[in-house]
């Protein structure tokens, strides 16, 4: 940053949320860098308001009205002079503000794609943690970013690492570049006898081995939908074709990704597992600056492994992750379809109406029920959630049976 330069506005969209408290924490490392303008979360009155105590911004939005007002009262009594915000049109207020410059996008699931839409529309430097808006989103985010001017930096650990491994020309990436590697940990249950996949308990699910993480993504990682997600997101992130996509199991959880050229030159981001690296590294293109995290130790490495999706001669182990491939070759919109069935599975699941191991069952029963029409507009992908979460929605009830 130069010597005056005036600090970057920004808005947390998910503040209260695991990539949202990271973020703070590295913006509270960096003063002279940042200014908080707007803070959004749910349902987390108390932590927001200890935010708006540390960070002063000019707004905070709770998506829900009485967690609203019992912010607002508590911030009353506090003497605070941050404006409450409620319900879902906030978000998109506060991210497409004209005196916000930057905006991390960091709500879970499809809720956040409105306000990730209104931020591409508006121009806005937007920090995407929110796969929701590439999965389901797709063309129709991709043109609001193009047409409004948007700068566009992926969070997620390994799009952030493949953009690190990419040419800064992105003009060239379909020229130099073989594939793109994403790397996969294989979650808690890599290795685990699948018979007893069906007895998995949400507490189990959600014990990351190597990451802190909510426990909708938790889960997603313990049946790699995360990874069919990404793959996903990578595709229309990048611009390569699905074939040229590839997910490899790296139990550590150091190498983060990868890209293969054309000459078969490896290049590869390595670090440890800390989200405040890609948000540090998003916060700051194209500088760097420090993240928090601790350096990657070479001389504590045992060892770095890999192995294929498949490895242990069980591809079923990881079936969901195809799914990611099925929906880049289906209709315009299935990738939504996919996306909407898992958030009503996994949900399904944490409530302990369906077992872990019939996730998979509802996401596949979901797609193959669903053709979608092209969508073309907010409205559309929105009508088109609906749809395939009522579709979901009776899978798991007849599954709960």
């Amino acid at each position: 940053m130069q010597a005056g330069a005036k600090p970057q506005r920004i808005t947390v969209l998910g503040s209260t949320g695991s990539i949202g408290t990271n973020t703070l924490d590295v913006i509270a490392r960096h003063p002279e860098r940042f200014q908080v303008f707007a803070l959004t979360g749910a349902t987390q009155v108390d932590l927001m308001l200890r935010q708006c105590a540390q960070f002063k911004p000019r707004f905070a939005v709770m998506v829900h009205a009485q967690a609203a007002q019992q912010l607002k009262d508590k911030i009353q009594a506090e003497g605070l002079n941050t404006e409450v915000l409620s319900g879902a049109a906030a978000l998109d207020e506060v991210s497409a503000h004209p005196d916000v410059e930057t905006v991390m996008a960091a709500i879970v699931g499809a809720a956040g794609l409105s306000p990730c839409l209104a931020a591409a529309r508006s121009g806005k430097r937007l920090l995407l943690a929110n796969k929701e808006a590439l999965v389901v989103g797709a063309e129709v985010f991709l043109d609001a970013v193009k047409q409004g001017g948007a700068t566009l930096l992926p969070i997620d650990s390994e799009h952030s690492a493949i953009f690190q491994s990419l040419p800064e020309d992105a003009s060239t990436w379909d020229a130099r570049v073989e594939k793109i590697i994403l790397t996969a940990s294989g979650g808690p249950f890599r290795t685990r006898d699948l018979a007893t996949l069906k007895d998995v308990t949400p507490e189990q699910a959600c014990a990351h081995p190597n990451w802190v993480m909510g426990r909708k993504i938790s889960v997603d990682s313990a049946t790699m939908m995360n990874k069919a997600l990404e793959v996903i997101e990578a595709r229309y992130l990048f611009g390569l074709p699905p074939e040229r996509l590839e997910v490899v199991i790296h139990p550590q959880s150091i190498i983060h990704s990868m890209v293969q050229y054309r000459d078969m030159s490896v290049v590869a981001q390595l670090g440890t597992p800390d989200m405040r690296v890609p948000i540090a590294y998003g916060l700051s293109w194209p500088e760097r600056m420090a993240s928090g995290a601790q350096a990657l130790d070479f001389h504590a490495l045992s060892a770095m492994t890999f192995e294929a999706l498949d490895d242990h001669g069980h591809p079923e182990r990881f079936a969901g992750i195809h799914l990611a491939w099925d929906a880049l070759r289906g209709p315009r919109g299935t990738t939504a379809v996919l996306n909407a069935a898992n958030e009503i599975a996994v949900a399904a699941f944490l409530e302990r109406r369906i077992r872990f191991d019939q996730i998979h069952d509802v996401n596949q029963n979901c797609m193959a029920q669903l053709s979608p029409s092209a969508p073309h507009n907010l409205d559309d992908l929105l009508a088109l959630d609906a749809q395939a979460r009522a579709v979901a929605e009776d899978a798991v009830r007849l599954l709960a049976k």
